[in-house]
């Protein structure tokens, strides 16, 4: 039976943020024990830009939705398996240096989890996909380089489309018909590339990619926004073919929204304006940076909640 939570009581949530719950549940276990599961790469680890690169933290959105959940759950505990880095490659075959796992890979671990916590788990959440082509937009320190190498992107984007659906398909069939799975689609942080003025980066030329004979943030905006449609629609067909709920974030970051709201202080479009407030594009300090905030880490626990809601 899937879950079905109940509102938060004030002050069980406050009792739940002293309890200071660690990843993977921790302490002593109480009677009636089960299982959040959750899946993914940095943002399901909550990694943000530090002085000296990127650091994972423990407000990523995955740890404000257990917190969340917690509240009204005091036998609930976070099994928080994601890893910085992975792509659906690596999550499912393994072979990133900081994601070791004795099963050989994230997923599956996870299938190991979910088989010996049978009848055990809740929920699982899980969020892929996106460095399948952010490396070809991303320095090793985090940054962004806007000078996009489009034939690696097209084959992070055929990878996409050949292994989200054996991904889903595996969850599946290894969390059983009854567990509630919600799988997330991406945000477009590229479009943060508008609000640059002086621009001579360029959009290389690759298979399939476009020709770029006078290149221009908007240039990229555009490019960015088709290769987030035809990912986020590789992912909603992969989780929905296996009854895989959807948090869609992509609608939450108002990611097609073009138009410039009638109450805006900044004259930036909707969209522009979600990822300045939800991520670290436009920090000055420590961006560019792809990676949400605690705004947007937020924003996405929200966008999960209700879809576990509703589930």
């Amino acid at each position: 039976m899937k879950l079905r939570w109940t509102a938060a009581l004030a002050a069980t949530a406050v009792a739940a943020a002293a309890v200071g719950c660690s990843p993977g549940g921790g302490g002593e276990e109480a009677a009636g024990e089960h299982y959040y599961v959750s899946l993914g790469d940095s943002l399901a680890v909550g990694v943000q830009p530090g002085d000296e690169g990127p650091v994972e933290t423990s407000e990523g959105y995955t740890d404000v939705l257990y917190r969340d959940l917690y509240g009204t759950d005091s036998g609930l505990r976070h099994e928080r398996m994601g890893c910085s880095g992975e792509d659906t490659t690596t999550f499912t075959e393994g072979g990133l240096p900081d994601c070791a796992y004795a099963e050989g890979s994230q997923l599956r671990a996870a299938e190991a989890f979910l088989a010996d916590h049978r009848g055990e788990v809740d929920l699982v959440t899980v969020g892929i996909g996106a460095n399948n082509f952010t490396g070809c937009a991303q320095r090793d320190d985090g940054t962004v380089d806007t000078d996009v190498d489009t034939a690696c992107v097209e084959d992070g984007l055929r990878r996409l489309e050949e292994e989200a659906p054996r991904i889903a398909e595996r969850l599946r069939d290894a969390a059983g018909p009854d567990v509630e799975i919600v799988g997330m689609t991406y945000y477009n942080p590229f479009l943060a590339a508008l609000l640059v003025e002086d621009v001579n980066e360029q959009i290389s030329g690759g298979a399939d990619g476009p020709e770029a004979d006078e290149p221009s943030n908007r240039d990229l905006a555009a490019y960015s926004t088709e290769v987030l449609e035809r990912a986020n629609g590789t992912l909603v067909d992969a989780y929905t073919a296996e009854d895989i709920e959807v948090a869609d974030v992509a609608a939450a970051f108002d990611s097609a929204d073009t138009a410039v709201p009638e109450d805006s202080v900044t004259g930036m479009p909707a969209n522009v304006q979600r990822i300045c407030d939800y991520t670290y594009m436009c920090d000055t300090a420590l961006g560019p940076d792809i990676h949400t905030n605690e705004a947007g880490a937020r924003e996405i626990a929200r966008v999960f909640r209700e879809t576990v809601d509703a589930g």
